[in-house]
């Protein structure tokens, strides 16, 4: 599906790259080293991803690729080439109603400056469709690829707890939503 192309004003080599993000079909000419985080900013809109570290160790970029947790300052956009991606800004409902995992972070102040946040966000999607009862001990393993330097992750877990409980009772639909 990608072709080989070059950019007119710098010559440099383009790909055409074709994804869903957040239920949208996203086509682009992007550079080869575009990395997914860049991407999703700037050429889709979705500032809910963080650029933190730019070396894949605070988790502030996370985003689902078909489900799964992924760096995006690791991956490039060309890697992701027909993959369906989800950023913060589409775990929302259309009637702007926040996720349950999103409401748990906000009633359980699981966020003070709130870089970090749609990373944990993220990452807690993944684990809860993984494991939709996790113990303490699980969560923290699950989350351990993020860093928080605001607060000292006790509201986060709780947070996390919470929306485990609240997607049960709600039987809300797991996997992309």
């Amino acid at each position: 599906m990608s072709s080989e192309s070059s950019s007119h004003s710098l010559d440099r080599p383009t790909r055409t790259v074709t994804l869903s993000v957040n239920g949208e079909t996203v086509e682009a000419e992007v550079e080869p080293r575009l990395k997914l985080s860049d991407f999703l900013r700037e050429e889709c809109g979705n500032r809910g991803v963080r650029v933190g570290c730019e070396h894949g160790v605070c988790g502030a970029c996370t985003v689902l690729v078909d489900g799964r947790a992924t760096k995006s300052c690791l991956t490039y956009a060309v890697q992701v080439d027909g993959a369906s991606v989800t950023t913060v800004e589409g775990l929302a409902g259309d009637d702007g109603d926040l996720h349950p995992i999103q409401e748990s972070f906000h009633q359980e102040h699981a966020l003070q400056c709130g870089f970090c946040t749609s990373g944990f966000v993220m990452a807690t999607k993944e684990l809860l469709d993984r494991e939709p009862d996790p113990d303490r001990e699980t969560i923290e393993e699950g989350l351990a690829d993020n860093i928080c330097r605001c607060t000292g992750y006790q509201n986060i877990y709780d947070a996390v707890e919470r929306a485990a409980a609240e997607l049960a009772d709600a039987d809300y639909p797991r996997g992309e939503d």
